[in-house]
């Protein structure tokens, strides 16, 4: 940052302008300096000016100003990454006459002050940038400036791309005389648009220090408001893919009801009957069939700095599951030709760990050996390609833990879905849906059959009172959907309720599980309680019995506790930030490395994983209707109070608050390894946010009278949450405690909340008999007198392989939850990297240091939890350690480290 202001005070009195002659020592002429102060300093440049000294009747002081100082810019720009194609073509070569032309961008130096004559704004100072030189991936362009003295500091900078093709800037870096000490940085980590796209608006770059919107610099206000309005846009049109406009829609580009009338999909979002949040905008043409439905193109759009897959590392991740979603899947789907063809064997399963599955040839597949080597390999002495996957860590440690009841319940606290386990607060066990629809409402599931079953070790009264009972209850959430899914081929659907018993070891022990069958015009409802018995029927009928509560725990981990509460509910969040908080507010800065790549992702689930006929509805239960689901529990379940970890916590019966305890909370289940380790993630966030917070905002009413962030939470309720803007329970924004709690809810779901349910899908489901994502037939004894039931008796095995999924689904499901697992080689893990803002500023970075130093002793901390013999939830023969919550890790499948953001 430049300020051209004098170093010595201007004289106010004439007197101090010509000493006395009696001056005993002479004046010193000074030799003219000129230096600017590095940005990560927080301190304006400054100029030093010659001093000229004169003797005529005693010593004469005068200034002696510069009239203009002179600036170089070094632009720093990133080649796509597009294979040796992708610099070819005209563009390319008009935009090479460009750059030997000198005229490759246009850059422009704001002043942050008001010129002193005019009280106007300083007309900008413009250079063009030329090309100068390219290493490996990076170009470097140059420009150098006449800068008038007086201009004072360089707040902003406009960029205009001469160039027919997009280009990315990295940072533009200003520095006088090639002196390095003097460089300032301007991050922009951006897409610059062609002017030839645009050409009535260029790019605005603002410096790293932050500003309030009451603190903004008077010759940066008009442009802080024009850099807003130009991603807001006006809400019309389709969106064009150069473009950075941020705006909202509901989920009305799910199915394609042009192709046929079985790909017709509900629009989530704008009603009651299915509430959602909102998504990006794109603007594309209704369907001719459903004027309320968008088609679905070859492209979905996002705003143009969401994307990444272009500039980052060629193994990041959404680039590789793209690739693995458009060109394996299909390799799969061709090599196994029966799409119902389950396994016969568990030999058979154990062979895609051991010899794979051969896929076709295929030109371009040789490619993904290099992509995702960990899945597709070349067969020795052939060309041949096979799809061989690793061995899940969990299967590695201990084959037959999946079979097993403790490892069943273990993994309710420390597996993938640690956010479904509730306490069981009251008997008898009532639905709350319309028994005149559904049936009886009350649970099988008794007070007798709980004693029967903990063999009278206590009342069932008493084991409410003393909370040793827990549940998984999707009875509710599932039961109307029961016949409907029944209707879909190669699928069936229970409503389901399983019952644990916390033991003196502080261990959980499933009891009963019960499979509910609504009634129907034809049937009146089927229920049944299933235990674990001594007898050989009642055994495998309780294996049958878990496998379609792990189907149905699949899916609610994927469509709520991972979609629809990281994923889905995130966008809104970002959205909101890019619309209402200037890149210069220190809360969009908070925020904004916690919203890096989410869109990315979301836009290939929107594509590929939740669409009709995508991966979802292909291989989990509810098929079709899926995402329908996942909208009822967002009107029944979502509440952003309650997305706080202690208040998740308190909610589910999981914890209770004591200020005697640590973070005030005392855990029901002292050994919940996700809610142990989860709350020192998430009072360290709440640390680092307290201190950031405070160091901006010194009164609630610098938080009431901050025109942006009020406008921004409003619009996260009104808009990104629109069907739930009513709800009494949204958080006020009044005081720094309100602020504070708003941004460590938003970012703990960003991190610590994505991390829990998403980086260990490939160590507990890779294996999928330990969770499968689909249970493909009913229980035996739900119609005793069906064939299935006889192969059952004659051969349970038969029985429980053809309700696990098929070939097809398996194989699908485990390459993407391998590729969902994986981290990049560039990760960016939380509180690992500050933002150049950060730095800036010694306090912010000073806090920022205490939060990364916390972070490193929370994964000693794990560490040491995860070798004490005594919480058995994490530690024991076999067990997979609970390491979903260590901030940090390497690249791949490790299934441990937080990233920053919803990146995969």
């Amino acid at each position: 940052m430049l300020n051209t202001r004098l170093s010595l005070t201007q004289p106010k009195s004439p007197s101090l302008l010509s000493p006395s002659p009696s001056t005993s020592s002479l004046w010193t002429p000074l030799s003219t300096s000129h230096c600017i102060v590095p940005s990560n300093r927080s301190r304006p440049a400054r100029l030093s000016y010659k001093v000229k000294c004169e003797k005529e009747s005693g010593y004469n002081l005068s200034v002696v100003t510069p009239a203009e100082v002179t600036l170089k810019a070094i632009v720093s720009v990133q080649m796509t990454i597009g294979g040796v194609f992708a610099h070819l073509g005209l563009k390319r070569g008009l935009d090479d006459i460009t750059d030997l032309l000198g005229k490759s961008l246009l850059l422009e130096l704001v002043s942050a002050e008001l010129d002193p004559k005019t009280g106007e704004e300083w007309k900008p100072v413009s250079a063009y940038a030329h090309k100068k030189s390219q290493d490996g991936d990076e170009a470097k362009y140059e420009a150098s400036f006449k800068v008038p003295t007086g201009f004072g500091e360089v707040g902003a900078i406009l960029v205009e791309n001469e160039h027919r093709k997009e280009m990315f800037l990295k940072n533009i870096v200003l520095l006088t005389s090639n002196d390095e000490a003097s460089k300032i940085t301007f991050v922009c980590e951006s897409w610059v648009h062609s002017k030839f796209d645009n050409p009535a608006e260029k790019r605005i770059f603002f410096s790293a220090k932050s500003y309030l919107p009451s603190q903004t610099p008077k010759g940066l206000v008009r442009l802080r408001g024009k850099d807003l309005e130009s991603v807001r846009g006006d809400g019309a049109g389709e969106r064009k893919s150069f473009e950075r406009i941020y705006n909202y829609d509901v989920y009305n580009d799910l199915g394609n009801p042009d192709r046929n009338e079985d790909m017709a999909r509900p629009v989530l979002g704008g009603s009651k009957e299915f509430p959602y949040p909102r998504r990006c905008r794109t603007g594309r043409p209704r369907t001719k069939k459903d004027p309320h439905s968008e088609q679905r193109g070859s492209n979905f759009y996002i705003p143009r700095d969401e994307a990444f897959s272009e500039v980052k590392n060629t193994t990041f991740s959404v680039k590789t599951l793209r690739s693995v979603l458009h060109a394996v899947v299909p390799s799969i789907e061709t090599a196994i030709y029966d799409a119902k063809l389950g396994f016969p064997y568990f030999t058979a399963i154990d062979s895609l760990y051991d010899e794979g599955v051969t896929l076709p040839q295929q030109e371009g597949l040789s490619f993904f050996r290099t992509l995702v080597p960990r899945i597709v390999k070349a067969l020795r002495d052939t060309t041949e390609n096979v799809l061989l996957f690793e061995t899940p860590e969990m299967i590695d440690r201990d084959k037959f833990a999946w079979f097993r009841d403790e490892e069943f319940s273990r993994q309710t606290l420390a597996g993938i879905n640690p956010y479904s386990i509730k306490l069981l607060t009251e008997l008898p066990i009532v639905s709350k849906l319309d028994p005149a629809i559904y049936g009886p409402p009350e649970s099988l599931i008794t007070a007798e059959l709980i004693e029967q079953e903990i063999k009278g070790a206590m009342t069932a009264q008493e084991a409410i009172k003393q909370k040793k009972l827990f549940i998984l209850d999707y009875h509710d959430l599932l039961l109307p959907y029961v016949h409907k899914v029944r209707e879909l081929e190669n699928t069936t659907l229970y409503a389901s309720r399983t019952v644990f018993f916390l033991t003196h070891e502080g261990t959980l022990m499933p009891i009963a599980i019960e499979l509910t069958r609504p009634a129907s015009p034809t049937k009146p409802q089927w229920k049944q309680v299933f235990t674990d018995d001594w007898d050989a029927t009642a055994a495998w009928l309780w294996k049958l019995a878990k496998v379609h509560v792990c189907a149905h725990d699949s899916g609610y981990h994927q469509l709520v506790s991972h979609w629809l509460r990281t994923h889905c509910c995130i966008e809104p969040y970002i959205i909101a930030s890019h619309r209402q908080l200037s890149a210069m507010h220190p809360i969009y800065r908070l925020l904004h490395p916690h919203f890096r790549y989410t869109m990315e992702i979301n836009s290939l689930a929107r594509e590929y994983l939740i669409s009709g006929g995508g991966i979802i509805e292909s291989c989990f239960s509810p098929g079709k209707y899926s995402m329908e689901i996942s909208s009822v529990a967002y009107g029944l379940e979502w509440q952003f109070d309650m997305e706080a970890l202690p208040a998740d916590l308190i909610r589910r019966g999981m914890a209770e608050e004591d200020p005697r305890a640590e973070h005030g909370l005392k855990l029901t289940i002292e050994d919940y390894p996700f809610a142990n380790d989860g709350l020192l993630i998430w009072d360290s966030i709440k640390r680092w946010v307290t201190d950031y917070v405070n160091n901006y905002y010194k009164t609630p009413n610098d938080v009431l009278q901050d025109s942006e962030l009020q406008e921004w939470w409003l619009e996260i309720r009104t808009k990104g949450h629109a069907d739930k803007k009513d709800e009494p329970w949204w958080p006020k924004l009044e005081t720094q405690g309100d602020l504070v709690h708003i941004l460590t809810t938003i970012m703990w779901v960003c991190s610590g909340h994505h991390a829990a349910v998403n980086f260990g899908q490939y160590h507990f489901a890779g294996y999928f008999p330990n969770r499968p994502t689909i249970a493909r037939s009913n229980m035996p004894v739900e119609d005793t007198k069906l064939e299935y039931f006889k192969k059952f008796w004659n051969k349970p095995e038969d029985a429980l392989m053809q309700c696990f999924p098929s070939q097809i689904q398996a194989t699908v499901v485990m390459s993407v939850l391998d590729i969902l697992s994986s981290h990049s080689p560039d990760e960016e893990y939380i509180s690992e990297n500050p933002e150049l803002s950060w730095k800036a500023d010694p306090v912010i970075n000073a806090a920022f240091e205490r939060f990364n130093g916390r972070m490193k002793e929370i994964e000693g901390i794990i560490d040491a939890r995860n070798s004490d013999t005594n919480l058995l939830n994490r530690c024991g023969a076999g067990i997979v350690p609970y390491e979903l919550l260590k901030p940090f890790s390497g690249p791949g499948v490790t299934g441990k480290g937080i990233p920053n953001s919803v990146s995969i």
